[in-house]
């Protein structure tokens, strides 16, 4: 997938694309990868880089939604856990199963979640990733060898998916790609104008990475898929478009493995502000989050709160033996829920996360909300919405059958490069050719310089910040570490994108200046 290409294909094109996309999250990449197998010219725009903002920044989890089964909203729960097992399928070296361990400490909680999590099977059907069970106090510190033992009863364990968001994301836009469709990083929407007959006809878009100017690109159908910016986008069709989006910040903390020993998850079902909390394995490290705070408005480089970064401590002390220290945490990621407005509620944890698809009076088509789990049924949603009102042809939706991009024939030997499913191969090909890219670039985590080479070669990255937040989990992992590895990756990707020791020396400032808000001192 080589930027170059896509920039030529933007130039080249004399015709009107049938849908463009604005945003490159889970929602855009989605419909870009659902409008393109249907067989429609397809063109995605990405302001920064793919996945910048929320998509890159979730709890890792392709779940059903406990916690909205709790609330009664049983139709989403049901496609959440559809799409879960779907997503399973097609995409098996991103999506795996996890074992999670609600933890008992009164009498009444073992019957209360044991039933809750049996009808949470029973709506999974034929897509359930294995049964919930009742375990006793010796099996749930089996499973939880670091859980808080005072007062523990036992536990509810049940099966729900994880994954890697950013990986997803990268191959998601991949898999578009394989199917015919361009896709642009750092391609800012700065116009969506209006045709004669009052209705959008395209976009105006600037290259801010080449520099090469600025493009009227015609549309058929132009869809505004901008998250957290959603807002925003539509007042470029409209300026008066009344606001749709309510933005909620969580944070996350990541801590060393040990707090977490064992392949099991904990879930607390409530917390004091309302919300579920999740400690879990990832990447070999323990990611423990997340909270729900209302804010004004959106950005890209969210900051936590303290009272957030307090908040989830004193929660997790409370369920593991050892508690977790500010000195612990290695990592702290911020991001913004696009929650859908829901009449005057004030509790961003009750607004829905159901998507909406809005159609403004200029024909701009807005789709907006959801979540990592349900993508795939939103895009679905999203491009049959633009058939009808494109006038576009009849077809049909092929997604539900189609494999992700380098979906494996065999995962057995991929360890560490498991995300990579069959591109792996080729990456280890870079290795061949050049066996000092096998290095690894910092003790502390698993990453190599092939990975980097990779990434520039064929998955567009641009800057250190893309190879080190999206392309590998690195800043998010353990912002120390990325930052003792950024000069290393500066260096490897200032030969391959052929630029001077300038742009090496402002990447390292962008990128120091970036981890800040990583820190745990960086709190604003």
């Amino acid at each position: 997938m080589k930027r170059e290409q896509m920039l030529e294909n933007l130039r080249t094109r004399t015709t009107p694309w049938d849908i463009v996309i604005i945003g490159g999250g889970a929602t855009g990449a989605g419909v870009a990868v659902d409008a393109a197998t249907r067989g429609f010219s397809t063109l995605l725009l990405e302001r920064e880089d793919f996945g910048k903002a929320t998509s890159s920044r979730s709890t890792k989890l392709i779940h059903g939604g406990v916690r909205y089964l709790e609330q009664g909203n049983i139709t989403l729960v049901m496609e959440a856990l559809k799409e879960r097992g779907i997503l399973r399928r097609n995409a098996p070296h991103l999506v795996h199963d996890l074992a999670f361990v609600v933890p008992n400490y009164e009498w009444w909680e073992a019957p209360f979640y044991g039933i809750g999590m049996k009808v949470y099977d029973l709506l999974a059907g034929r897509y359930g990733f294995g049964k919930s069970r009742i375990l006793s106090r010796e099996e749930t510190l089996e499973r939880l060898p670091t859980i808080r033992t005072d007062g523990l009863r036992g536990g509810v364990m049940y099966y729900d998916g994880q994954f890697d968001d950013s990986r997803l994301l990268i191959h998601l836009i991949m898999t578009a790609a394989d199917h015919g469709a361009t896709l642009l990083n750092y391609a800012e929407v700065t116009a969506i104008p209006r045709g004669e007959d009052g209705f959008v006809s395209g976009v105006e878009v600037v290259d801010r990475s080449s520099g090469s100017g600025t493009f009227h690109i015609p549309a058929r159908v132009v869809i505004n898929a901008t998250g957290i910016f959603t807002d925003e986008t539509r007042r470029l069709s409209d300026p008066s478009a009344e606001p749709m989006v309510a933005p909620s910040q969580g944070i996350h903390l990541v801590f060393e493995r040990s707090f977490l020993r064992g392949d099991s998850a904990i879930m607390v079902p409530h917390t004091s502000d309302g919300r579920v909390m999740f400690a879990i394995p990832w990447h070999e490290h323990t990611v423990v989050g997340t909270t729900d705070t209302a804010i004004d408005s959106p950005s890209y480089e969210p900051r936590p709160l303290e009272q957030e970064i307090e908040f989830v401590l004193e929660t997790a002390g409370q369920y593991l033996s050892r508690p977790p220290l500010r000195e612990d945490i290695l990592s702290v990621y911020t991001g913004i829920r696009p929650l859908v407005k829901a009449g005057m509620g004030s509790k961003t944890s009750a607004l829905s996360r159901d998507h909406t698809i809005h159609i403004e009076s200029s024909g701009l088509l807005t789709i907006v909300g959801g979540k990592w789990t349900t993508y795939r049924h939103m895009a679905e949603d999203c491009v049959d919405h633009a058939i009808n009102l494109g006038s576009l042809e009849e077809r049909k939706c092929l997604t539900h059958e189609l494999k992700i991009h380098g979906y494996p024939s065999d995962t057995t030997h991929l360890n560490h490069f498991l995300v990579y499913g069959s591109d792996a191969e080729k990456i280890h090909r870079l290795i061949d050719e050049n066996p000092s890219l096998e290095r690894q670039l910092h003790p502390d985590l698993p990453y190599i310089a092939a990975e980097v080479v990779w990434a520039v070669r064929e998955e567009m990255a641009r800057t250190v910040e893309d190879v080190l937040a999206r392309r590998t989990r690195a800043l998010f992992l353990n912002t120390s570490a990325a930052l003792a590895m950024a000069e290393d990756v500066a260096m490897l990707m200032t030969s391959e994108l052929s630029e001077d020791q300038h742009w090496l020396a402002a990447q390292l400032a962008d990128f120091r200046l970036l981890a800040e808000a990583y820190l745990p001192g960086g709190a604003a």
